[in-house]
């Protein structure tokens, strides 16, 4: 059996309450070696040597959202595999915010073509895949997905 090295991500998915259901925020992707034109998380990102995914969300939500004072709500925890590099062996934190400091804005142009509130029943296409199974299982009891598995 081949040895691989799981690599962990933190997501932020910015949640309220819009005039037709709850809303998520969401960014188009761009400029970036992975999944360019489809739309993900507001805010996501590797959790560096010695972090906590935690404090990779706070740190993601500065830097992609220039957003502070974040309050984190776990959601579950995903496993996932694309059967392909041992670099495609991921392990993702997922968290859900209502409140913070400042207003959500696009602070890499160079990776986010666009923000935007999405009805939780109106994703726009195309979503990157685990993210979109993801954003259906937010609010559940589950605390352990997977994705990518044959079983």
């Amino acid at each position: 059996m081949t040895s691989f090295a799981v690599i962990p991500a933190s997501y932020i998915f910015l949640m309220r309450d819009g005039d037709d259901g709850p809303e998520v925020l969401l960014q188009l992707r761009q400029g970036t070696p992975y999944m360019d034109g489809h739309w993900a998380a507001a805010a996501a990102g590797h959790v560096e040597r010695g972090e906590t995914a935690y404090a990779a969300a706070h740190r993601e939500a500065v830097e992609e959202l220039g957003i502070t004072d974040i309050d984190l709500r776990f959601e579950f925890t995903m496993q996932r595999t694309a059967h392909d590099a041992p670099i495609d062996e991921r392990v993702d934190f997922f968290f859900t915010a209502r409140s913070w400091a400042g207003e959500p804005r696009i602070v890499e142009p160079e990776k986010c073509g666009e923000l935007r509130w999405c009805r939780l029943d109106a994703l726009p296409h195309p979503m990157v895949p685990h993210e979109a199974h993801a954003i259906a299982n937010l609010g559940g009891d589950q605390r352990y997905l997977v994705h990518g598995f044959d079983h």
